[in-house]
């Protein structure tokens, strides 16, 4: 018998899952305009401007989109071997041990997320920018923003994870 998990799980998983696809839309969007910016150096010698300042701001925002999905999906780097080694003699003692992982990866990006937030704020009101004025310039403000958004669906699954190992779910750790 299939356990069902409650809804507020089903929706952050949805929200994960929209992240992980608009950071995959972002790595497409990024070949494209690699490409484009590659073809123009090298066909008409004349590069696309900006190219630099968009790949490093989306590198960022890629990272941060993306990490929740690889949290619930298991894909997260990490070693397991004590892990495994404490799980296979004493399965209790593995669950705590991921629920303190858990927790302190909780704080972390929590105080990624309370650090950032000042920043965005900064950016958005100041209207910030990379590159130079009069050949391309782009917003900072959306990349903090997702930041913020990844951080924090982050921090859920991260809450989710440790909900799920003590209500039985298949992917809540050890």
């Amino acid at each position: 018998m299939t356990r069902v998990e409650p809804a507020p799980l089903r929706w952050l998983d949805r929200l994960t899952q929209f992240a992980n696809v608009c950071g995959s839309l972002l790595i497409l969007g990024l070949m494209l305009l690699i490409g484009v910016d590659v073809l123009g150096r090298n066909l008409a010698g004349a590069p696309l401007s900006g190219v630099p300042e968009l790949v490093s701001l989306s590198i960022v925002a890629i990272v941060f989109l993306q990490a929740p999905q690889a949290l619930k999906a298991g894909r997260m780097t990490r070693s397991d071997a004590l892990l495994n080694w404490v799980g296979a003699r004493r399965p209790g003692i593995a669950r705590l041990l991921e629920t303190v992982y858990d927790l302190l990866g909780m704080a972390v990006v929590a105080v990624i997320v309370h650090a950032t937030w000042p920043i965005f704020t900064r950016a958005w009101a100041r209207n910030e920018f990379v590159g130079a004025v009069g050949d391309f310039t782009a917003p900072t403000w959306p990349v903090k923003a997702m930041i913020l958004l990844g951080g924090s669906l982050l921090v859920l699954q991260f809450a989710a994870r440790i909900l799920r190992r003590f209500l039985g779910g298949a992917d809540g750790g050890v």
